[in-house]
């Protein structure tokens, strides 16, 4: 396995964006815009296989540690296929851990689960 990205929300999506691409030669795509739910991305590509998601949604907030926080907000590990995110998701309800988000091919293209690990991060299961 390994990790397949890192997400966080900011304030600013074209600032974030400009700071990355500038000082570390981040690559970034077009973006993903879901006017529905207010949300925008970018996917952001380093030297090597490290990519960074970030998000912007009207509704992220600063206070408490909330889903839609500015920060670092899941990780995300690539397991090679739609079948091993559904094995690893009924793995993870076995052994207890909380299902947030049942398998499923999102509006931006991934085959993928959520689960909250022990200290309540967010875990993200992609084909």
């Amino acid at each position: 396995m390994k990790i397949e990205h890192i997400a966080m929300y900011v304030n600013d999506l074209e600032r974030a964006k400009n700071f990355f691409v500038k000082y570390f030669n981040a690559k970034a795509n077009d973006g993903y815009h879901n006017p529905q739910k207010k949300f925008r991305s970018y996917f952001l590509t380093f030297a090597g296989e490290a990519r960074l998601e970030i998000m912007s949604k009207d509704d992220t907030v600063d206070a408490e540690k909330f889903s839609t926080r500015t920060g670092f907000i899941h990780l995300a590990f690539s397991v090679g296929g739609k079948e091993n995110v559904d094995a690893l998701t009924e793995k993870f309800r076995a052994d207890g851990y909380k299902v947030t988000s049942e398998p499923r091919t999102t509006g931006d293209g991934y085959y993928e689960s959520c689960i909250v690990d022990l200290e309540g991060n967010q875990i993200e299961i992609t084909a």
